[in-house]
């Protein structure tokens, strides 16, 4: 479907009126704002600090930390699972005892990987995609190779990989017909992303889903650049595996904890390679034996940052309460306004739009293509406080975090970047020494 604004997208004054009718503009509030005036388009990349997690990771520190000492972990003990069912209610859409928030995404994405690879023994085949997120594809290129495995990339952005085969995806997106042909009875893994970190291409998750499971083999997603900003439906688009990062539109600070979704009917089939005394069936028995626990806990290593859940719980109770539909809607809304931006403002200017029009084919960024594109995107934050990103080959990446970002942020941010193209202004930014884009 297509949204139809209540004026001229290119004034001020829509965004105004989108702003004064959007029932998630209150959040903004909820979260500390250092420069009033900075325009921040990068929430897909870190989200900002929402002001309950100060007061949250500070009480922790001193009330239970500091206080408690050794005896807190008669609390925390199972915190994980804890904090994975509220994230599993409040973005994936589905039910208790299959979610840990624990480890990082490559971690989670690693040990699910081999777990499902080890559950289909005659099969050699394992399917990734050319456009994933470099983690996903580098770990499972290491698996292929250890393993003996044939590693197939679908090549759906012309940069190729192991195993590269051309596919014909528009804005690298995947569909279940494209996927078909290599769904043969030697595959055991399919892995791709809900939202593509780059493109931001939304693929068909529930019919790859269904395609890839009745080829009898294993679909994992990695949700990292889609919890927080999508209705994932994991219930309604049958996902029976998935990891995903916290700190993107998940607020919930650099370096949080990850998670990991394993559906109740796969957690006995399944045995990660990495096994914790977390997922120790009797753990503090501490025997001579592992006896993986039959229930989420069999998919846990070690000790949770609980420090870290602190911020997780506090950002999910938000999302929570606000409602992932209503954050789709706007997200959808406003990756509207900037591609109604892109059109009017920026294409004339030699840009050219990266992601799908289609809203049910997107997430919550979009990215913009132009020759200069990693200079302009330095000289945003340099010059004209916007704070985008880059990413290769010549895309500028540009999110609405529905809860934390303003309609009005949107439009002053594209403003300010058709000003800086037509002054010219980004040719005169020395670039910095830091490697991070």
């Amino acid at each position: 479907m297509a949204y139809s604004f209540p004026g001229n997208p290119t004034d001020r004054s829509t965004a105004e009126a989108l702003d004064g009718k959007d029932p998630l503009a209150s959040f903004r509030a909820e979260f500390f704002h250092a420069d009033p005036d900075q325009c921040y388009l990068d929430g897909n990349s870190l989200g900002r600090l929402p002001l309950a997690t100060i007061e949250a990771v500070n009480s922790f520190l001193t009330s239970e930390w500091g206080t408690e000492l050794v005896g807190g972990w008669s609390h925390w003990i199972d915190e994980a699972q804890v904090a994975g069912d509220l994230l599993a209610r409040a973005t994936l859409g589905t039910g208790p005892g299959q979610t840990l928030v624990c480890d990082t995404t490559s971690m989670n994405f690693y040990q699910l990987a081999l777990a499902a690879i080890a559950a289909r023994p005659g099969r050699k085949t394992i399917i990734i995609d050319s456009a994933n997120f470099p983690t996903d594809r580098y770990i499972l290129e290491g698996i292929a190779a250890h393993h003996g495995l044939n590693l197939i990339t679908l090549d759906t952005d012309g940069s190729g990989g192991p195993g590269a085969v051309s596919v014909p995806a528009e804005h690298e997106r995947l569909t279940a017909d494209l996927l078909a042909p290599f769904l043969t009875d030697d595959v055991a893994l399919v892995t791709l992303q809900a939202i593509n970190y780059r493109s931001g291409a939304r693929p068909e998750l529930r019919e790859i889903s269904r395609a890839v499971k009745a080829a009898a083999a294993f679909m994992l997603w990695d949700c990292s650049h889609a919890g927080g900003a999508i209705d994932l439906d994991f219930d309604g688009n049958e996902i029976d595996l998935a990891v995903g990062c916290t700190y993107k539109y998940g607020n919930s600070g650099p370096g949080s904890p990850a998670w990991l979704f394993v559906r109740k009917a796969l957690q006995a089939e399944l045995h990660v390679p990495i096994q914790g005394w977390f997922a120790q069936r009797d753990q503090f028995v501490m025997g001579p034996w592992f006896e993986k626990s039959g229930d989420i806990r069999g998919f846990q290593v070690a000790s949770p940052s609980i420090v870290g859940i602190r911020a997780v719980q506090c950002s999910y109770q938000m999302i929570e309460r606000a409602g992932i539909r209503a954050i789709e809607a706007k997200a959808a809304l406003g990756t509207q306004l900037m591609i109604a931006l892109v059109d009017e403002w920026l294409v004339p200017l030699g840009f050219e739009l990266g992601t799908p029009r289609e809203p049910r084919h997107r997430g919550g960024h979009i990215i913009i293509t132009h020759p200069d594109a990693a200079q302009i995107a330095l000289a945003l934050r340099k010059i004209k406080n916007v704070v985008p990103d880059y990413r290769e080959p010549s895309a500028i990446r540009l999110a609405i975090s529905p809860l934390a970002t303003s309609y009005g942020e949107v439009w002053d941010g594209f403003d300010r970047l058709r000003d800086l193209v037509v002054s010219g202004d980004y040719r005169n930014v020395t670039p910095d020494e830091s490697r991070v884009t």
